[in-house]
């Protein structure tokens, strides 16, 4: 999931670019309320394929690059106030790291070396799980280009900036991205990632405070926790690795994880889930990246989302979005 803060801005772009946003949103099943809301959230796949199908219905090659500059770092809601009175740059980079799973448990970034190398050069990486959502390089774009005009904004330049790497080959004329970014962009690398001087990371911010950044790194850890050490999360990623591979069940994914059956469903109840929900969520994710993404038939989209035939497919399609396999296709797809 991701929150639906992260689409502000969406639809006046849209409409500028001369489309319908709420046909989009439909489309892909976005409730539009979301979009303003400090709390809702959408699933992390509609959302990526939704940028990636306005960029090419609305032949907008640099969507993402254009959302990311009427965004700021209000839409990451309570993990702002934690970033911005951070005392450093290198402290606000930790904080995000830390926390970043409020906004979306699939996304992360980090400070690693630098790929080419160089000593005195960090890399602030830009990461979306694969076991969670398929790449997008429109979403790609749009969180690296937000989180450079986040920086930009904190420290007033970008002195220590080198370059920036994204994985995809370029979506837009290179000089899009380099008058954007206002360094060398290189594509077709390994990670998307920030290459600053590390030097960088010891920049201070002049909207620093100690006591506020303790109070809102307190509120962070008391009301969110890191899915990372959630059951349902362990659960989650041992399906989503063995559906439409091997039948599923609680008893395989109890004993994968080491523990009595019963024993895990009751530390999934208290996590306010249960087995079948999440199994049905991994398969409804797995359902939808098939037929948004591939051309596959749909009796081997069943099989690969663990469906035991087409009917399958078909009823739990209809239960989720009210729609057949084919419209739902043709609706992710826009045909």
């Amino acid at each position: 999931m991701i929150r639906g803060a992260s689409l502000r801005g969406f639809v006046g772009l849209v409409e500028e670019l001369g489309g319908g946003a709420e046909q989009f949103l439909e489309r892909f099943s976005i409730p539009p309320e979301a979009l303003t809301s400090e709390t809702e959230v959408v699933p992390i796949t509609s959302h990526d394929l939704m940028l990636d199908a306005v960029a090419h219905d609305l032949r907008c090659p640099d969507f993402g690059l254009r959302l990311a500059a009427r965004q700021d770092l209000g839409i990451l809601g309570r993990l702002a106030l934690a970033i911005e009175t951070s005392s450093t740059a290198g402290e606000a980079v930790e904080c995000v790291s830390r926390f970043l799973f409020v906004h979306s448990p699939a996304l992360s970034i980090r400070v690693e070396p630098d790929p080419w190398g160089h000593r005195e050069v960090a890399a602030l990486t830009y990461r979306k799980d694969p076991r969670e959502s398929p790449y997008s390089p429109q979403a790609t774009e749009l969180g690296v280009a937000l989180f450079h005009q986040v920086a930009l904004a904190l420290l007033g330049s970008l002195v220590g900036l080198r370059s920036v790497e994204l994985p995809h080959q370029p979506l837009s004329p290179v000089s899009r991205y380099t008058g954007f970014f206002g360094v060398d962009v290189r594509f077709g690398r390994p990670i998307a990632a920030l290459r600053v001087e590390r030097r960088a990371l010891d920049a201070e911010f002049g909207s620093a405070d100690a006591a506020i950044r303790r109070f809102a790194v307190r509120y962070l850890e008391v009301h969110h926790t890191d899915p990372e050490h959630l059951v349902s999360t362990r659960v989650r990623r041992a399906l989503a690795g063995s559906v439409g591979s091997t039948q599923p069940s609680i008893a395989g994914v109890a004993r994968l994880l080491a523990m009595h059956p019963r024993t895990l469903q009751r530390r999934l109840a208290a996590e306010s889930t249960g087995y079948e929900a999440i199994l049905d969520d991994v398969r409804q994710e797995l359902a939808l990246r098939y037929l948004g993404t591939t051309d596959l038939p749909l009796g081997q989209v069943a099989a690969m989302a663990g469906f035991s035939g087409q009917s399958g497919l078909s009823h739990a399609v209809r239960r989720w979005r009210g729609v057949s396999p084919s419209e739902m296709r043709r609706r992710l797809r826009g045909t």
